[in-house]
């Protein structure tokens, strides 16, 4: 299992257009960048890639770092910087099974699934598979678990990637507060390597309208606002799921250069051989 990492940053990404703080100049200078999150997951056995999801970025990511095209996707929630890469699919592909939740959100009425199905519904590319959370699908010779996190208002989801025939396994914890259910938590342990949501230090959680929750023992917030996790939120729950290995991703622009850059905190563009 060959996994590169298309997208570690934000919804604004890293450089942030328009911007000039410090790390994104740090960014520019080191040639690194953060583009709107997406992992690919090359079968070296079937020769069959998987797409989690799709970003924007996704003309840029492809071409950049030189990988194949997707036989597959899986979606793991309805924000734009997870999933508006679908429409990449026109003149690109003949085909591309999507996978996605089939959980009802009450938020909005359908499913993950759904929505990618109504919002897609001009690519005949494109076909839609709904699928059940802890119900192990496959595709691309993977074993594919979707399992709930904590994303309000939206439902989203993280993941695990098995190799049957290694156990190499990749979980992606989804964009998820410090909340992430212990069913789901079991799912994600004790991976090869695990790609956990983490913005911004919780020293920022006083900018946010919501400021930190989910504190630790110290009083250090672990999840920022009520969206995605802190720093140290996700390196506790990275320590408490075991990974063999494991790198922040979701990152934005906020962090000091030396926070930001870090050596567990992904850029693109890396990749892991599981």
């Amino acid at each position: 299992m060959e996994v590169t990492l298309l997208g570690t940053g934000d919804t604004t990404g890293t450089p942030t257009v328009g911007c000039d703080c410090d790390t994104c100049s740090a960014a520019r200078s080191r040639d690194v960048e953060r583009s709107r999150f997406s992992v690919h997951v090359e079968n070296e056995r079937t020769g069959e890639s998987l797409l989690v999801d799709c970003s924007p970025d996704f003309r840029h990511q492809f071409l950049r770092d030189d990988v194949d095209l997707p036989d597959a996707a899986v979606i793991s929630h309805i924000h734009f910087d997870h999933l508006d890469g679908l429409g990449n699919a026109y003149r690109l592909l003949d085909s591309l099974p999507v996978y996605a939740a089939d959980e009802t959100d009450p938020a909005t009425g359908e499913s993950v699934a759904d929505t990618v199905s109504s919002k897609f519904d001009y690519l005949d590319r494109v076909t839609v598979h709904p699928e059940s959370p802890f119900e192990t699908f496959e595709t691309c010779g993977f074993e594919v678990t979707l399992v709930p996190v904590d994303h309000p208002p939206l439902v989203c989801y993280g993941l695990t990637v098995r190799d049957p025939e290694t156990g190499a396994t990749l979980a992606v914890s989804g964009d998820t507060s410090y909340a992430v259910p212990d069913d789901s938590r079991a799912e994600l342990a004790d991976a090869d390597l695990l790609l956990v949501d983490g913005i911004v230090p919780a020293r920022l959680c006083e900018y946010h309208p919501h400021g930190g929750t989910h504190e630790d023992d110290d009083g250090t917030p672990r999840t920022f606002g009520t969206k995605h996790m802190t720093f140290e939120g996700a390196r506790a729950l990275a320590a408490e799921l075991a990974p063999e290995t494991y790198r922040l991703v979701h990152v934005s622009h906020f962090p000091t250069p030396e926070e930001a850059f870090a050596e567990d905190v992904a850029v693109d563009g890396e990749q892991f051989t599981l």
